[in-house]
């Protein structure tokens, strides 16, 4: 038995092949040429499917795959995708029937938390909340070994609490959003309206690190942001760990200005939640896309 993983990035399609004790025996990536469309999409994916079963000699599998969205359970169609063309579509249902094996399909900030439960950080806790903070901000909840997804399929994303409700518009159509002022993206757009130049979040943390004034002032608002939206995770979830994952957790600041921050708006006298970096990495999306299959 093997564990086949997919994930499906608005640029890339990476597949992966587990044995049941993690080990890998296959990896590729393809472009996922989205500009060509939908039918495109799952042509590639399929192509990618047909090159991992025959690397195990077609022995039986499990698969899965992650991408950004989720499937609604409402409609059975993808939605909240950053990849356009797939939301609106039955990828789920189309996927099966092309590839006449069953798929599982999660959320790519979900599969992230998978691999970091059960390969990485939090290996051997209970509850494991997995935050990505890159371009923008996600979420993923691992309990006991399986992915909490929720009634709607919106559990773990905490990018879209408001933080503040004169903030600025988020995409999703709200204001204030977390994502808005902690995530790469909406750190780099929040520097450009308060100083007018255009400055990448490493450019602001170098700048930072050599003490610049404007960029220490932004820094210590980045923290107390950050801060407030993780202690208010933690305060409803109340996990065993938070792992870290994204650009932005490559910042080594986050681990102690940022907790501290988190220490002091929890609603408890200390903070007892680990907030780590991931261990996994780069490969954590397409190997916990393994790991949830069917």
């Amino acid at each position: 038995m093997y564990r086949l993983g997919i994930d499906l990035g608005g640029t890339k399609i990476e597949g992966i092949v587990l044995d049941l004790k993690g080990h890998e025996h296959f990896r590729q990536r393809i472009p996922t040429e989205q500009e060509k469309g939908y039918e495109a999409i799952l042509d590639n994916i399929r192509h990618l499917y047909g090159a991992m079963t025959t690397a195990v000699g077609h022995a039986a599998h499990t698969f899965g795959i992650g991408t950004p969205g989720a499937i609604s359970r409402r409609t059975g169609l993808l939605k909240n995708s950053n990849t356009q063309c797939l939301n609106g579509k039955p990828i789920l249902q189309d996927l099966e029937h092309r590839l006449q094996h069953r798929v599982a399909i999660q959320n790519d900030a979900n599969c992230f938390a998978m691999a970091e439960a059960l390969h990485g950080a939090g290996k051997g806790k209970e509850m494991v909340f997995g935050v990505i903070m890159g371009t923008g901000c996600g979420g993923g909840i691992v309990h006991k070994g399986s992915v909490i997804t929720g009634l709607q399929s919106i559990a773990g994303e905490w990018g879209h609490m408001t933080i503040d409700p004169n903030g600025p518009p988020c995409y999703c159509g709200k204001r204030g959003c977390a994502e808005s002022f902690i995530s790469g993206g909406g750190l780099q757009a929040r520097w450009q309206e308060q100083h007018g130049t255009t400055r990448s979040f490493k450019e602001i943390e170098v700048a930072y690190l050599h003490g610049d004034p404007d960029a220490s002032a932004f820094m210590q608002a980045f923290f107390v942001n950050f801060g407030r939206s993780m202690a208010n995770l933690i305060n409803i979830l109340d996990p065993d760990i938070v792992v870290l994952g994204g650009g932005v957790s490559k910042m080594d600041a986050i681990y102690t200005e940022g907790v501290k921050q988190v220490a002091r708006h929890i609603f408890s006298d200390s903070l007892e939640t680990p907030i780590v970096k991931h261990q996994v990495g780069d490969s954590a999306g397409v190997i916990g896309a393994a790991l949830i299959g069917v």
